[in-house]
C-alpha cells in the first residue's frame, strides 16, 4: 500500500497465520526464528597479505518458534509426544504474511514454506497468582528449509 509520497508502506507484523498440516487450532500469536545463515570457511593465501578469501561451506537455517496463548486441544503436544516416543512425524508447516490495511487488507503478500517440520521443544505457561496474564505455550520446531513464495 502506498502512502502519500507514492512510496510503499512497510509491512507490520501483526498480520501472519501459521498453517500446520493435520492442526486446525494453529492460531499463534508470535513467530520467530526465520533466518539463515551461511558458514564461511577462512582462507589465507600465500603471499597475498592484504585479504583473507571467504568461501561459503555450509547453510543453516535456525530452529523456528511458535507462541500462541493456550488452547484445550492437544494436537500440538500429541505431535511432540510422539518425537518423545521416537516417531518422527514430518509436517508441512507455512508462515504467511497479510495486507493489513487498505484495499488490499487480507491479501497474502508473502509466505515461508518450512521443509520437512517436527518439533522438538514445547514450553508449557507459567503459573503466578500474583500476575494477571495471558496463559502461554511455545512449540519450537526443526526443518531442513524454508522456501519463500
Amino acid at each position: 500500500m502506498a502512502n502519500g509520497s507514492g512510496k510503499k508502506d512497510p509491512f507490520l507484523t501483526t498480520r501472519f497465520h501459521v498453517e500446520i498440516k493435520g492442526v486446525t487450532e494453529g492460531l499463534f500469536t508470535e513467530c520467530s526464528g526465520l533466518s539463515v545463515e551461511t558458514e564461511l570457511l577462512e582462507y589465507a593465501e600465500g603471499g597475498l597479505n592484504d585479504h583473507l578469501h571467504k568461501l561459503p561451506v555450509r547453510t543453516r537455517f535456525s530452529n523456528v518458534t511458535l507462541r500462541r496463548g493456550w488452547v484445550e486441544s492437544d494436537e500440538l503436544w500429541k505431535w511432540y509426544k510422539n518425537i518423545i516416543a521416537g516417531t518422527i512425524e514430518f509436517r508441512p508447516v507455512s508462515i504467511i504474511m497479510y495486507e493489513y490495511k487498505g484495499e488490499n487488507a487480507g491479501k497474502e503478500v508473502a509466505r515461508w514454506n518450512l521443509q520437512d517440520a517436527y518439533p522438538v521443544k514445547w514450553s508449557g505457561p507459567d503459573f503466578s497468582s500474583s500476575r494477571n496474564e495471558m496463559v502461554v505455550e511455545s512449540l519450537e520446531l526443526a526443518h531442513t528449509g524454508w522456501q519463500r513464495q
